[in-house]
């Protein structure tokens, strides 16, 4: 039992991931603001539309700004909730803007003692009809936005477009990193093979690489139920999705390959070297050319994945561990491969 510790630690990380994955809830956040377009030179209404709000618990005490920059930012005049997921706002908008445009998007935040802080970027646009910024300098009003609230609770971030999918960072994710450690590990045993023909380094290759395809498809499923859910088709043929999709095509071929010979040697030793091929496609396959076009998905078009806007601490607690949970359980699985493989082999040899 003491050389099969690191097993259960894999089964255990991975239902860690998944139970505090799933039950662990979203910071408070900030669905929509109505009307999302206004103008200057009015007093303007906004209605807001909360998630895992609790306002009426802070009905006095809620504050509101909508922020233009670092520097300036105007105050609610009247904060009015109407249920804990609703709250009315009222700003007096100057006649114009500090700024040389028509259209300026603000910041929305609104703090509670109750809920902390929630932001929703570029939620509200609005529009000049004549542009002075001279005069917008003048009117406008300078609103400090200071002593804001934290929730002092175990959350995940809330971003708005993704809100409860942000999960799928726990499973997609750790999925495709767990995957690449595997193709190492199968190139590591390729290598080891050309070097002295062992045949057991072959077939260490052929389960670690089963595995990693396996890993590579429920990757490219939760990947597509997160387009869904994020860009609106499980398969809008973004460059990345593509390039997924291309990669993995390649990895089949090895075992097509592996099965149309029948000399054991010549299989094993050409396996090898496609192998190591097929993981050197990888490389600009999905990290060179994604980078060099546009994407919507993070990591790729100049956009940065894994800053600190992705994962915050609390999803750190989950994310690596989920990692190590899943890379550990496709050892294990290649492992059991590799010894069913090495009993049909000496089944047949007797």
């Amino acid at each position: 039992m003491k050389k099969h510790w690191w097993k259960a630690l894999g089964v255990v990380i991975v239902l860690y991931s998944f139970f505090m994955g799933l039950l662990t809830p979203l910071k408070t956040g900030i669905l929509e603001a109505n009307p999302a377009s206004v103008r200057t030179g009015q007093e303007v209404m906004l209605e807001v539309k909360g998630y895992n709000s609790f306002y009426t618990q802070a009905q006095n005490e809620l504050r509101a700004w909508l922020k233009m920059d670092s520097e300036r930012a105007l105050a609610a005049r009247r904060v009015e909730v109407v249920d804990d997921r609703l709250v009315k706002l009222t700003f007096d908008i100057p006649a114009f803007l500090p700024v040389d445009k028509k259209v300026q998007d603000f910041t929305l935040i609104l703090d509670s003692p109750a809920d902390g802080a929630s932001v929703l970027p570029s939620g509200v646009f609005v529009t000049q009809d004549s542009i002075n910024a001279a005069l917008g300098e003048t009117a406008w009003p300078n609103a400090d936005i200071a002593n804001l609230h934290e929730k002092a609770a175990i959350t995940f971030p809330f971003r708005n477009i993704l809100g409860e999918t942000i999960r799928n960072t726990y499973y997609h994710v750790p999925l495709w990193f767990a995957m690449f450690i595997l193709f190492i590990s199968a190139v590591v045993y390729s290598v080891k093979h050309l070097r002295n023909f062992d045949q057991r380094y072959d077939e260490q290759a052929a389960a670690l690489t089963s595995v990693g395809i396996l890993y590579g498809i429920l990757g490219l499923v939760t990947g597509a139920i997160w387009a869904k859910h994020t860009w609106g088709a499980y398969w809008s043929f973004d460059v990345k999705q593509n390039m997924t999709a291309v990669g993995l095509l390649i990895y089949g071929a090895y075992f097509v390959l592996r099965a149309s010979f029948e000399d054991p040697e010549k299989k094993a030793r050409i396996s090898a070297v496609y192998n190591i091929f097929a993981f050197a496609t990888l490389i600009p396959l999905l990290y060179v050319i994604p980078k060099l076009t546009d994407s919507l998905h993070p990591g790729a078009g100049g956009n940065i994945a894994f800053g600190s806007q992705d994962l915050d601490n609390t999803m750190r607690m989950v994310f690596y561990p989920a990692i190590i949970g899943w890379t550990l359980m496709g050892v294990w699985m290649a492992q059991l491969i590799f010894r069913m493989n090495r009993l049909k082999h000496r089944l047949l040899e007797e």
